[in-house]
């Protein structure tokens, strides 16, 4: 193997490192292990991965217990020990955390909610704002000072970063300015053109700070991804890490000049891994915006698609790793990155692996970035559009195998299809480009698979910080591609014919004209003004939901036409064709595509299933132990179709010592599964669909497992003949399972 030297200098100190197989490995040469001293309030190690006071169970977020009550021989006893109802009909797929027998859960139109862990009796409740959907509604962060005596909890709110009192559930008035912190502010952008900063995701608490990611939405000129740490006890900003570098910090060389001040995205807005011990905490980053085209930032785009490791109380570059060089997919690194130890040419090593959509495990030294196996840089296609500089190679990792599907041909087409509708897919497939996993978009129809929402996901991954057992759960959802420039807007006519001009300019390539959708992912917005106020509406199209963007460049009278054309298509009538464009400044032009998830008619996706699996791996060989089908679709299953997977997941499994998976899914079960052979141990059925992460823990002896089950549990989210959409409102509920007390008294 062949090294060569590099070395750059930026604010951020002194880089050196080589170049591995073709790959760029950066450490920061003033770096020193063992950089962390004592804490506020260290762990003991017989402590380690035995409590839930963390998202993801500790602060390497693992998504791994310790506890062993519970195991493989008598998981088939669980029993319901307790329930809670949210109190509402809303979605949730938040993670509990639980400290000293309290439990903290969003329930009641967005109120944090502090429960006894053990019965799940109500303690506190503290509203916050019901009819917003900018909330980090996947969990929150605990944080307590060495003498136990000052105790918080930490969420973000409306792009708002506040605190609670955790034993009381009172804001904390000290706290940044009146008991908030404007996260918009200090990213060398106008604050008010910022709509969507904060992440959905908690952050990670390293002593007395926090350290946040965010969700910077998909469009143009949106926010900037920086890493922040913020001090817990004022809101004071500790340290700032760019992903788009500024001038003299390395990485800058790998944009347009001054791309900083206006390219957004390279963000983390899934999850961190704390390696506390080393005081390094590992980040892994998203594309930069916008997601399909990027004339406008030619380049390698660093630090957009990597794994960073950061000094977590300095913010400084440790070394980092890029999975995608230029990304025009979307293919975010979108999983906790996991620590675990693995034995690797005779020797212990301690790793950091990472799971991203593309459907790659990456495995790396966690100490200097060094990957176990080699990674090849390949070369890939160059794109035709015009402007467009994709970059020449990819990397791929010579092991583990991946985890998930990376093509998609006619011959993979779902059993499940309609005849018409095989045909007409069939001959769309045939005649859009289909190169492989980086076939770049263009102006006709590109197939991308696993696809910009498959692979894996956030929250998709659990480890055995001490085996090298990891498992992912991935979803085969492929997409079709096609970039356009949208239409002029029209400043004429009725308010409903403005709003039909502003939906077709910027909704109409992922709703459609006929403003349909493309559920489960892209919900149909036909009679949306029946299911949803004007103010939600608003909220949604200000600060975007799930993967739809944000639009904060719309002013309040487009919104208001907008809402009126929503609640009155019929007095817009179809708009004369456009007309030709002239010529178009690729640098400037603002091509887009829509998301292009690939659904049947039925809501299913158009590949063969499984749609969803769960992938075992053994990093200390970099196999694949075994890979099963994950969940069902209740439809298909009653017809006898039961390996299907579930069907557009949001699933984040969680790993125990006593050899036991357990996941909640889209079909109301929530399943045991055994770690070794992938065989299902026990399943239960709940009320509601499950989404996110249970929790683990142990109340005076007793272990339990909680599932947040409350969403949509219905494969058929708009009409289709034979199945209307739903409208039920969401039995939502907290569900405790344990074994029987004496049983567990005993064990």
């Amino acid at each position: 193997m062949r090294a060569q030297s590099i070395s750059t200098r930026g604010k951020a100190g002194m880089l050196t490192g080589c170049m591995v197989n073709g790959w760029p490995l950066i450490l920061l040469g003033c770096m020193t292990m063992g950089l962390a001293s004592a804490q506020d309030h260290p762990s003991k190690p017989t402590e380690a991965h035995t409590t839930w006071r963390n998202y993801g169970g500790s602060p390497d977020g693992a998504q791994y217990s310790a506890l062993r009550q519970i195991d493989r021989s008598n998981v088939k006893e669980l029993q319901v020990a307790w329930t809670y109802r949210t109190g509402d009909d809303r979605r949730y797929a938040f993670s509990p955390l639980v400290v000293d027998g309290m439990m903290y859960v969003l329930a009641k139109k967005n109120s944090i909610v502090a429960l006894d862990a053990a019965t799940g009796k109500e303690i506190w409740t503290h509203p916050t704002d019901p009819d917003t959907t900018l909330i980090t509604n996947r969990g929150i962060d605990y944080w307590e000072s060495a003498d136990r005596s000052d105790r918080r909890l930490l969420f973000s709110l409306n792009n708002e970063l506040q605190e609670l009192d955790a034993l009381t559930g009172r804001s904390i008035a000290q706290f940044g300015t009146n008991g908030v912190l404007d996260l918009r502010a200090g990213l060398g952008r106008d604050p008010k053109s910022l709509t969507l900063v904060q992440s959905y995701n908690p952050g990670r608490i390293f002593e007395n700070l926090i350290i946040l990611g965010s969700a910077t939405n998909e469009e143009y000129n949106s926010g900037p991804g920086d890493i922040r740490a913020y001090d817990v006890h004022t809101g004071r900003l500790a340290w700032s890490f760019h992903t788009v570098p500024h001038p003299g910090e390395p990485g800058y060389e790998t944009w347009p000049k001054d791309a900083w001040k206006s390219v957004g995205g390279a963000n983390d807005w899934s999850g961190m891994a704390l390696d506390v011990k080393r005081g390094i905490v590992y980040v892994p980053t998203a594309s930069p915006k916008y997601n399909f085209y990027g004339a406008n930032r030619p380049g390698m785009n660093l630090y957009g698609d990597c794994l960073l490791a950061l000094n977590a109380r300095t913010g400084k570059l440790i070394w980092y790793y890029q999975m995608i060089h230029h990304d025009i997919w979307d293919y975010d690194n979108d999983s906790t990155p996991m620590l675990t130890t693995v034995l690797h040419h005779g020797k212990k090593v301690d790793v950091v692996a990472q799971a991203g959509k593309v459907g790659f495990l990456w495995v790396f030294n966690r100490e200097t970035g060094e990957p176990l196996w080699p990674i090849e840089e390949r070369p890939v296609l160059k794109s035709d559009m015009p402007g467009e500089e994709t970059w020449p190679t990819q990397p791929f990792p010579s092991k583990p195998p991946p985890f998930a599907r990376q093509s998609f041909t006619v011959n993979d087409l779902s059993p499940f299809l309609e005849p018409a509708e095989r045909e007409q897919l069939k001959s769309e497939m045939l005649s859009a480009h289909n190169e492989g996993l980086f076939t770049p978009p263009g102006l006709g129809n590109t197939v991308e698979m696993p696809g910009n929402n498959g692979g894996a996901n956030w929250g998709g991954t659990t480890v055995d910080p001490t085996s090298g057992d990891l498992y992912v759960v991935s979803k085969d959802l492929p997409a079709m591609l096609k970039l356009e420039l949208a239409s002029k807007v029209s400043e004429t006519g009725s308010p409903e014919e403005q709003g039909r001009s502003i939906f077709g300019a910027n909704c109409s390539l992922c709703h459609g004209t006929n403003r349909e959708g493309k559920p489960p992912a892209i919900p149909s917005l036909v009679d949306v003004g029946s299911r949803l106020s004007d103010e939600q509406i608003q909220s949604v199209v200000q600060h975007g939901q799930g993967p739809m963007p944000a639009f904060s460049q719309l002013s309040a009278a487009e919104i208001t036409s907008l809402l009126a054309y929503l609640k009155h298509p019929e007095l817009a009538p179809a708009p004369a064709d456009a007309e030709a464009a002239g010529p178009v400044d690729p640098i400037n032009a603002h091509y887009r595509s829509s998301f292009g998830f690939m659904f049947a008619n039925s809501g299913l996706p158009d590949i063969t299933p499984p749609w969803t699996s769960l992938t075992a791996y053994d990093l200390n060989t970099g196999t694949i132990r075994w890979q099963i089908p994950l969940g069902v679709v209740p439809e298909l299953a009653a017809k006898g179709f039961t390996d299907t997977g579930s069907q557009f997941p949001k699933v984040s499994p969680v790993l125990t010592a006593g050899g036991v998976v357990f996941t909640g899914t889209r079909d109301r079960k929530v399943r045991a599964i055994d770690s070794g052979t992938g065989k299902v141990l026990w399943e239960a059925e709940v009320d509601a669909a499950l989404e996110g992460m249970p929790a683990v823990y142990e109340v005076q002896g007793r272990e339990y497992v909680v599932f947040c089950a409350a969403a949509q549990a219905t494969t058929y989210t708009h009409s289709v003949p034979g199945h209307p959409a739903s409208q039920d409102p969401i039995p939502g509920a907290y569900v405790a399972f344990a074994l029987p007390e004496a049983k567990a008294t005993h064990h």
